[in-house]
């Protein structure tokens, strides 16, 4: 499927770089007051509107399955040639999200030099867990057949995700049983970026709970209870000032990585909340802290060459 006609960038006038820069203001100042569903939607809209993949090659909407939530778009540098493959996974405590709201991230990531996909999945209570893991794997698999449309290298494979999406994107890569049943081999996948994800709660105590079987515990959904022994090396994003999401995920995370022998970075950013650490990935909203700078120096060190 042929990607959509690359623009021209063009200088942007002064009005507009500052209407930019108060749009940039104005996003953050969302992020960091958002506390609902409504609010946060508005402030990534923001953030989208703020940056632009004008210049990139986008497509939308590819299906890697045969549900509507299975699509992704695509964002890719204009001459791409064999570099990483990047693939994100939204959040939204396994009810809500989409990728259109994640078009920054995209767009971020495909600025840094990397063809990357940006998924959506199907949602719970409807679909409760595996789907939804099995859904990343199958993204995936997209993804690897794909890349070389748009310059990505096959085998150069980084998958990341925020929140609900870090769960997907962790247990995806690190549970034996997904990547095999998709037809990803693990040894295509260069590294894991999990961004403030829940990967070691007692789900039955929240409402999160309906995203998952009735009757399951812990021991059979948690990433950290399924770390396969020849698992990518992982970086760990972790906002201190996360109030959704408690330190003690990564924590037990690291923990299960290390026993397991793999490779992990946990990384506590500091003046972040659950909101603003995936904030912190669009280009125009760095000053909020490390994110970015974290995930492409990880890519960048582990990629092949």
């Amino acid at each position: 499927m042929a990607p959509s006609s690359v623009s021209r960038p063009r200088r942007a006038a002064p009005g507009r770089l500052l209407a930019l820069g108060l749009g940039a203001l104005a996003a953050a100042a969302l992020l960091a007051s958002c506390s609902g569903a409504r609010l946060e939607s508005a402030a990534l809209g923001l953030v989208n509107s703020t940056n632009s993949p004008r210049g990139l090659k986008v497509v939308r909407d590819q299906p890697y399955g045969p549900d509507p939530r299975n699509r992704l778009d695509v964002y890719a540098p204009p001459s791409a040639r064999n570099v990483p493959t990047v693939l994100f996974v939204h959040g939204g405590s396994w009810q809500g999200g989409d990728k259109a709201d994640y078009q920054f991230v995209g767009e971020s990531l495909a600025r840094a030099g990397y063809v990357t996909g940006v998924m959506s999945y199907r949602l719970a209570p409807q679909n409760r867990y595996p789907t939804y893991v099995q859904d990343v794997a199958a993204a995936l698999k997209w993804l690897r057949d794909n890349a070389q449309v748009y310059g990505g290298r096959p085998d150069d494979l980084f998958v990341t995700g925020h929140s609900a999406g870090a769960f997907n994107a962790v247990e995806a890569v690190d549970n034996a049983r997904w990547l095999a049943e998709a037809g990803v081999p693990v040894s295509a996948v260069r590294g894991v970026i999990g961004i403030a994800g829940p990967y070691s709660y007692d789900f039955r105590e929240f409402p999160s709970r309906v995203a998952f079987p009735e009757g399951a515990t812990p021991d059979e959904v948690m990433p950290d209870r399924h770390v396969r022994p020849d698992a990518p090396p992982h970086l760990l994003l972790v906002a201190a000032n996360d109030t959704t999401v408690y330190p003690q995920n990564a924590l037990n995370m690291e923990a299960a990585l290390r026993k397991a022998g793999i490779p992990v970075t946990r990384t506590v950013l500091p003046g972040l909340n659950h909101v603003t650490i995936i904030g912190a990935a669009a280009r125009n909203l760095t000053f909020l802290g490390a994110t970015r700078e974290q995930m492409i120096a990880f890519i960048e060190a582990r990629r092949l060459r």
